[in-house]
């Protein structure tokens, strides 16, 4: 049986926060959680039946919550700027930024609507847009920006010469690059913010191993039923032995709200291999040291989405 983890959240009232892939899972977790805290949430979802029925199972356990959905594709940019300029219009100021929605492991190599790789286009490129464009708001509200990477990003590497691997195409090694992205892109923003005195911080986070959707089936990928790796760690899980989705949630809560929590810190599950465990500060992985990739990455991410979301 697995032991009960938990953290405690610092009052968010007052706060806005907008959460990536909180229709479930992990995401659903973090924005309940913040709201309970007392922050008003945004939830960009893809399924908006799906997001309208996760906010109404926050509003049920959070009775007087403000929460909303807003329509957000990642795997598209028209997507992600009907969604800036929607948010830029209302002019409020975002204190909060969880980029945490991702996909993975597709059985086939797929494109999103732009032509990139749907894992690298997802979980790096969707966001990298979605965070320029918020870029004002993030700075009027001197946000904190934290970011979701993965277990799978202790290895691996950019494929510089191939980033939509077109050639010789691994799911996983997609999916590594893809979370190495985010964590380069993380350290990045922060370099960035400093220098240019923009006010925002970022971070960086991994939920460990738990029993989430994204090794579940998902028809509109591909993947007709789970996979046996779910299965599994739904087991582990029970045993104690990985997290829960409720615990993998808490590095990514520490690194946005936690009071000791900094620019360019990494948080993740503290048992041994990251799998599980309360969460805690940890030393960065070496696939997301390098100061050199991460700005070339920045360059090369500002060329793909092209000129509408400037800096």
């Amino acid at each position: 049986m697995a032991r009960t983890i938990d953290l405690a959240i610092p009052d968010q009232s007052g706060r806005l926060a907008v959460v990536t892939g909180a229709s479930d899972g992990i995401g659903l977790v973090i924005a309940t959680r913040l709201a309970g805290a007392g922050a008003e949430v945004i939830m960009p979802v893809r399924d908006a039946a799906k997001g309208e029925r996760a906010a109404g199972r926050i509003r049920d356990r959070v009775p007087g919550v403000k929460v909303s959905t807003r329509a957000l594709d990642l795997s598209s940019l028209d997507s992600v700027t009907s969604i800036v300029d929607r948010l830029v219009e209302e002019g409020r100021p975002i204190n909060l930024l969880i980029n945490n929605a991702g996909v993975m492991t597709p059985p086939s190599r797929q494109v999103t609507a732009d032509g990139f790789e749907l894992q690298f286009g997802t979980n790096h490129v969707g966001h990298f847009a979605l965070t320029l464009g918020l870029l004002p708001l993030l700075r009027q509200g001197r946000a904190r920006v934290t970011h979701q990477t993965s277990v799978a990003a202790r290895s691996g590497a950019i494929n510089w010469d191939d980033l939509d691997w077109e050639r010789g195409y691994d799911a996983r090694k997609a999916y590594a690059q893809s979370k190495i992205a985010v964590g380069l892109f993380a350290h990045e923003l922060d370099r960035r913010s400093a220098a240019a005195g923009w006010g925002i911080s970022s971070n960086l986070a991994h939920p460990g191993v738990s029993p989430t959707n994204l090794l579940a089936a998902q028809p509109g990928m591909g993947r007709r039923r789970d996979t046996s790796s779910v299965r599994l760690i739904r087991v582990l899980s029970r045993l104690g032995l990985t997290g829960t989705v409720e615990s993998a949630a808490l590095p990514a809560l520490l690194a946005a709200t936690g009071p000791g929590a900094r620019g360019s810190e990494f948080y993740g599950p503290r048992r041994r291999g990251g799998l599980g465990g309360a969460p805690a500060r940890q030393d960065l992985w070496a696939p997301l040291r390098d100061p050199d990739d991460a700005r070339r990455l920045w360059d090369v991410s500002e060329a793909l989405v092209g000129a509408r979301f400037p800096v």
